[in-house]
């Protein structure tokens, strides 16, 4: 029996990889339409949304077997709940992709604005966010946890970067506003991709450690258990 049960955690993981690996390359080719102007790369985004949809609802029926055939206990129960979570955030980032193609299929059917460097840089952030994130979360790897949620400060200080760099654009040339939200919009979706890699980072840290660090609620702990309030953050 626990062996049948470590085969099918076995392929919870192998379906959470390959549900991230589909997002990775959904966020790429969404990237490509708008640096590249490359609409060949659309179709592939909304195929891919398909199959992302299709595995959240398989996973999470692999989750409520597992619970329901070998209701486990300690860490594997909470690898597994955290597995529900893990699955709603790659869909989730998932759609972000989606609404990046989106506003990138309105850009080419308009002159280029400006080839922006911080797009392909932010992409290539939130990526790597997204795949360490699950790597994390899978291997239960806490220090690859943390250094994720580090990487979160980077890609919100580009998007403001982003943001300050539009807003001049949309000030000297009114005609470019269009472009120009359609562009600030993506830089947007890029930090949500960004968001829910965190959240993945913090779901792994929780099973490991049993400690919820979402909105730094390990460190609210610790000042009640030192200072016995929290209102004495600072």
């Amino acid at each position: 029996m626990e062996r049948h049960f470590d085969e099918q955690l076995q392929g919870l993981k192998n379906h959470l990889m390959k549900m991230s690996a589909l997002a990775e390359v959904m966020i790429a080719d969404a990237v490509k339409t708008v640096v590249e102007r490359d609409a060949a790369a659309v179709s592939p985004v909304y195929e891919r949304e398909e199959i992302v949809n299709q595995m959240e609802i398989e996973i999470d029926e692999i989750c409520l077997t597992l619970i329901a055939l070998h209701q486990p206990t300690a860490g594997d129960l909470r690898f597994i709940m955290g597995a529900v979570k893990t699955n709603a955030e790659l869909e989730r980032l998932a759609d972000e992709a989606v609404n990046i193609v989106q506003k990138a299929e309105h850009l080419l059917n308009v002159p280029q604005l400006k080839p922006f460097s911080l797009i392909p840089e932010m992409a290539t952030i939130a990526r790597g966010m997204v795949r360490d994130s699950l790597r994390a979360f899978v291997n239960r790897n806490v220090d690859l946890a943390r250094e994720v949620l580090l990487r979160d400060d980077r890609l919100d200080d580009l998007k403001a970067k982003m943001s300050v760099k539009l807003t001049a654009y949309m000030s000297e040339d009114p005609g470019s506003v269009p472009r120009a939200l359609d562009l600030l919009l993506i830089s947007r979706y890029l930090e949500r991709i960004g968001d829910h890699a965190t959240n993945i980072s913090e779901i792994a840290i929780f099973v490991v450690e049993g400690l919820d660090v979402r909105h730094h609620a390990d460190q609210k702990r610790f000042v009640n258990r030192t200072n016995g309030h929290a209102d004495n953050l600072a």
